[in-house]
């Protein structure tokens, strides 16, 4: 059962947010509220799961968290309203354990085939299930959302209460947690703080930050594909692993940082531009929302001037400066467009956004025991997708550094990116990254 959008009426305005993603709304067919805008993630859980429990469990989120059973209005300005709860889908499928299966790989290929399957965002409610079982001890659970209801982080969030509701179903309890704030309370907060002196603080920031500042842009080349995003995947050794978190601690920064850094002198030796603001996304949370569902990423500038930097070292030092009064300023696009109403402007049919991220989501699992179940998260994705979850156009490079290797990802609209262009391009950040930790002190 599904409420459709048809059926009700806005009760709640859109956050800024949602304003900004409305912005580029094609109704329901395509965009940031098409059946391809998804937020999926995936566990490896040992133990023996019971299915009846299972769809208990997930009944219990759907209720606790409202965003997954909310519906957007996108006509006359735009709205929101929250729906009853209904069941959400659990597919259960089989999969291969015979002998020499890489189970690892296979349970990758399903987290895709999840997230690839079309989500419409006016049916709730907005998150589905696949476990899929390799035998009685050993499965895989995808969580599959529509990114307007929900991102990364709230992902974790509803794995976490998932697995707690799981634990008292399981023992023929009712689950007992702790009351949800929820996302219209974050929609009310953003709209009472609106004229906060913090605010205002912050604007002033970006209004002087962004000055003259346009976002990087990528020169397409049309290419005879259908509109839709493609992932290609790359790993470094350890090595470089290795010799990034190094330079992070000596340098006071975080990998990200150092990570940043290496793009603004990859973008550099490719542009020649000494002046480059290149937008990542933020969480977008106070504490007091941390364990709440909904959209809450900021699309976030970070511009960086390389001008008078001799050394690696130099341009870390920047780019930790660069952070450090972006993060601590941090506001939805919306306020730093009306300070900054040209930043968007290099962006246009002939180039597109180029965006940098660090994917390091809060709460991830690694042998976290909930009862008779154990749950670790699948977060290293190697497997290139023709067609995956959909993206504005543009590309987007997404960094995760692991205990032993960097895992990367690059995101791109392949009907404006040639497939060959975007793995050179890869494989020249990934060298230049070795050789820029390697000697972080010799002259770029």
């Amino acid at each position: 059962m599904t409420t459709t959008s048809d059926t009700q009426q806005p009760t709640a305005a859109l956050s800024l947010q949602q304003q900004f993603l409305r912005m580029f709304a094609q109704g329901f067919e395509a965009g940031p509220f098409g059946p391809h805008y998804t937020e999926a993630f995936a566990w490896r859980v040992s133990g023996s799961v019971d299915e009846d429990v299972l769809r208990l469990a997930l009944a219990d989120v759907v209720e606790r968290h409202e965003a997954l059973r909310t519906v957007v209005h996108l006509e006359d300005g735009g709205g929101q309203s929250i729906v009853p709860a209904v069941p959400p889908e659990l597919e259960v499928v089989g999969l291969d354990a015979s002998p020499g299966a890489d189970r690892d790989r296979r349970a990758e290929e399903l987290m895709i085939e999840t997230e690839t399957r079309p989500f419409p965002a006016d049916h709730v409610p907005l998150l589905r299930a696949v476990l899929g079982r390799f035998d009685e001890e050993d499965s895989v659970l995808v969580l599959c959302a529509h990114h307007s209801a929900a991102d990364v982080w709230s992902i974790q969030v509803v794995l976490k209460d998932l697995a707690q509701c799981y634990t008292a179903r399981a023992a023929g309890k009712e689950p007992a947690l702790p009351e949800a704030t929820q996302y219209r309370d974050y929609v009310t907060a953003q709209q009472e703080e609106a004229d906060s002196p913090a605010v205002a603080a912050s604007r002033a920031y970006w209004r002087d930050t962004l000055r003259g500042a346009r976002i990087l842009v990528a020169p397409v080349r049309t290419t005879d594909q259908s509109p839709a995003t493609s992932y290609h995947r790359f790993t470094t050794e350890a090595r470089v692993s290795e010799e990034v978190s190094r330079l992070a601690k000596a340098t006071r920064s975080s990998p990200f940082m150092v990570l940043l850094a290496a793009f603004a002198v990859f973008t550099n030796r490719r542009t020649e531009a000494t002046d480059i603001t290149v937008p990542t996304f933020t969480p977008g949370r106070e504490h007091r929302f941390q364990s709440t569902v909904g959209s809450f990423f900021n699309f976030t500038p970070l511009r960086v001037r390389l001008e008078d930097c001799r050394t690696f070292r130099d341009v870390v030092a920047r780019t930790r400066t660069a952070c450090v009064g972006a993060f601590s300023h941090e506001l939805p696009l919306l306020h730093l467009l009306a300070e900054a109403p040209e930043l968007m402007s290099s962006a246009g049919p002939e180039a597109v956004p180029t965006l940098f991220q660090a994917v390091q989501p809060p709460y991830l699992m690694e042998g976290d025991r909930y009862g008779d179940l154990e749950f670790t998260a699948i977060w290293r994705r190697v497997i290139p997708q023709p067609l995956g979850s959909d993206t504005p156009d543009g590309m987007i490079w997404s960094m995760h550094l692991g205990s032993t290797e960097l895992v990367g990802g690059l995101s791109f609209s392949r009907h404006l990116f040639e497939r060959a262009d975007v793995v050179e391009q890869a494989e020249e950040f990934l060298a230049l990254i070795g050789e820029l930790v390697a000697d972080p002190d010799a002259a770029i």
